[in-house]
């Protein structure tokens, strides 16, 4: 069953692109977890402004809490829309989940990125199957893949 699941993820982001699917999929998800209301506990919804439209764009996302810091990771690794959205707009966003928080990104080095990246794949099982390593591999296994997957800590916007 878990091999026919994580079969059906993939096919959804072929090219790590999301199908009209999970385009549907995803735009629901961001609305539940924008709302807060019987959200999973990790789950947010992250707005960006599009870097060719300028219009807000939003992202369902995991949260992930480590050491007492909040992270961001893409999970179709480089390319995805809102991690081109966040660079191009200087990692200026907003994150929601019952309230809006104004928050900027800033992108983590490759070096630090291993932990935060098993971390993730321990919080959003839907991940899984795009990841290259398993979520209990040694951390030299994600240090092997950690620049293929963007990660993003998330700090106060000041204004």
């Amino acid at each position: 069953m878990t091999r026919a699941v994580g079969g059906m993820q993939r096919r959804m982001y072929h090219r790590h692109r999301p199908n009209l699917l999970a385009r549907v999929l995803n735009r629901i998800w961001a609305v539940h977890f924008a709302s807060g209301v019987l959200a999973p506990r990790h789950g947010v919804t992250l707005e960006v402004r599009g870097r060719h439209t300028g219009r807000l764009v939003s992202f369902p996302l995991v949260l992930v809490p480590l050491d007492g810091e909040r992270y961001l990771v893409s999970m179709l690794g480089e390319g995805t829309n809102w991690v081109a959205n966040v660079r191009a707009d200087h990692g200026h966003a907003v994150l929601r989940r019952g309230d809006a928080e104004r928050v900027r990104l800033v992108e983590v080095d490759v070096a630090a990125r291993p932990p935060v990246l098993r971390r993730f794949l321990e919080l959003a099982p839907g991940a899984r199957p795009h990841a290259p390593v398993d979520r209990r591999a040694p951390e030299a296994e994600f240090a092997r893949v950690a620049d293929r997957f963007p990660v993003f800590r998330v700090t106060p916007d000041p204004g």
